[in-house]
């Protein structure tokens, strides 16, 4: 069994930037992955795990240093 990762909407300010990772589809919206405002995106999309914020992601990014692997 995978480890889930669920969120919801309330973990995120509502004016910070996330990440839409995948294609979310509600009754009345399509939403493509890309960049949203937290308060743009439905709270389906961060129940289903579909959300990353932008700033945890270019953290840990910046954790992996290409120089120090060539050691």
């Amino acid at each position: 069994m995978g480890i889930e990762n669920r969120r919801w909407k309330g973990l995120f300010a509502p004016t910070e930037v996330v990440e839409l990772k995948q294609m979310c589809l509600t009754p009345g919206q399509m939403f493509q992955p890309g960049q949203y405002k937290a308060e743009d995106l439905p709270e389906i999309a961060f129940e289903m795990g579909l959300v990353e914020s932008v700033t945890n992601r270019e953290t840990q990014q910046d954790k992996v240093d290409p120089a120090s692997e060539k050691d």
